[in-house]
Formats: structure tokens, sequence, C-alpha cells
């Protein structure tokens, strides 16, 4: 079973407004908006705080592909 992490360099700099919010790619230079949801997982993997049993759970799969595609996460 693959896991995931983010990828080394990455701080997660952002900014919250209600349920959005805006992360700075420490990598590209690019900005991005994400809705609350993926900020969190993006929080948990940083910390820790997800198994990889969670990790596998097919309703997180286009979620973990799209903040792989924004070179924020990979398998590990």
């Amino acid at each position: 079973m693959a896991g995931w992490r983010i990828v080394p360099g990455q701080t997660l700099r952002h900014r919250c407004w209600d349920s959005m919010a805006v992360l700075y790619n420490d990598l590209s230079g690019a900005t991005h908006q994400l809705a609350e949801p993926a900020l969190a997982l993006l929080l948990d993997l940083r910390d820790g705080l997800v198994t990889d049993d969670e990790l596998a759970d097919p309703a997180l799969a286009d979620l973990l592909d799209n903040l792989r595609g924004l070179d924020l996460i990979e398998t590990a």
C-alpha cells in the first residue's frame, strides 16, 4: 500500500477565509486556492496524523491525485 507525504521543502504557508484557503507552493512559486478539506488533509499529512489505511480510502483518491498534480504531495 502506497503512503503519501508532503513534498520535502513545502512549508504549507497559507491564509484562510471562510471555507477557502490560499496556499503558497514553496517549490514552484505558485499560489493555489484550496477548499478547507484539501488544506486540512495537507496539514494532517505534515503532522503525521493520517494513517496509510485512511489514505487508501477511495473517496480521497481524487483529492490526493489533485494535490499531487500541484506538486504538494508525493507517494512515500
